[in-house]
């Protein structure tokens, strides 16, 4: 492993394993990598083999490097240049009107008014508890 591999360089590897959180990814001078499934694509990607395969030959930018544990971390999409959003123009709508707000007169009149409806939905419950 004469060549040292850094963050932020960009590589080619070789998918050689597929799991559902993830891609192994062979580097040149017998590096191996991980590309979790967050990293393949730019946007939500639910099954891994939709997007690559075992024996793909990928680009990838490496994040993280752990050589004492012989974990390092890639990714795909930041190999990659960034798709252009579909630039779609504002949707225009009319705000609807507001209806006047009912001023209540006081606490009393609140009370008034949750008194008669709770009488009206106990009245209602027994009834349908009656048949």
């Amino acid at each position: 492993m004469s060549e040292k591999i850094e963050v932020g360089q960009i590589l080619e590897g070789t998918v050689t394993g597929i799991k559902p959180f993830g891609a192994f990814i062979s580097l040149p001078n017998s590096y191996n990598g991980l590309v979790h499934i967050s990293h393949i694509t730019h946007g939500y990607l639910e099954n891994i083999a939709d997007a690559i395969k075992i024996g793909d030959v990928v680009k990838v930018k490496v994040l993280t490097v752990d050589l004492t544990n012989n974990k390092i971390s890639l990714s795909i999409k930041e190999a990659l240049e960034k798709p252009k959003q579909e630039e779609r123009p504002k949707p225009r709508y009319n705000k609807p009107k507001k209806e006047p707000e009912v001023v209540i007169d006081g606490f009393e009149a609140l009370m008034k008014g949750f008194l008669k409806d709770s009488t009206e939905r106990q009245t209602d419950i027994n009834r349908r508890l009656n048949r």
